[in-house]
């Protein structure tokens, strides 16, 4: 990916902040998996219930591995490999050392592995899993605009880029433990 100024700038702001960005599915927001101070911004600017859990987003399987049970990752690297021509996110048994604002202190957490360039351009460059979150408070439609984003955030946001593609819908949920499809 050859990453506009735009997209450049965005990546400076993720660093210490919570973005709005495109994904591979619904407009989202986005903050690092590893800092906890955006994490938490993150959930306060949606007004999320911090018990939900969140969705870590990633390039890599790599990415995600610290925040997962060890024993799983060759069942999450399975289930990637079925997926791939769907976007689809796995719940998968959590590591004992995860933060619970990641899981929302439940024993699984919500990952999902990517091949959308931006997503990637996030990870590599900060060589970390991404927290996404649909773009819009907790129980309103999502954002499929910049002017929509700025009425639901007003300036909370550190950046945005705008969307590139409306109407995506969000990805297939899956419980790797059961096999049973959430979404």
């Amino acid at each position: 990916m050859n990453p506009s100024f735009r997209q450049k700038l965005a990546l400076r702001y993720l660093c210490n902040g919570v973005i709005a960005h495109p994904t591979d599915t619904i407009y989202g927001l986005a903050c690092l998996a590893n800092n906890p101070f955006a994490v938490s911004e993150l959930i306060q600017l949606k007004r999320r219930d911090s018990s939900k859990g969140l969705i870590l987003l990633a390039s890599d399987i790599s990415y995600v591995v610290p925040y997962i049970d060890s024993t799983f990752t060759s069942d999450l690297v399975d289930g990637v490999q079925m997926a791939k021509n769907q976007p689809t996110t796995f719940l998968v048994p959590t590591d004992s050392n995860t933060s619970t604002l990641l899981t929302g202190g439940g024993p699984l957490i919500a990952v999902r592995i990517t091949n959308n360039p931006l997503v990637q351009y996030f990870c590599e460059n900060t060589d970390s899993a991404l927290v996404s979150s649909s773009a819009n408070i907790q129980g309103q439609k999502t954002a499929t605009s910049l002017l929509q984003l700025q009425a639901h955030f007003h300036n909370g946001l550190s950046f945005a880029l705008a969307p590139t593609q409306y109407n995506n819908e969000a990805s297939t949920i899956i419980n790797l433990l059961t096999g049973e499809c959430i979404r």
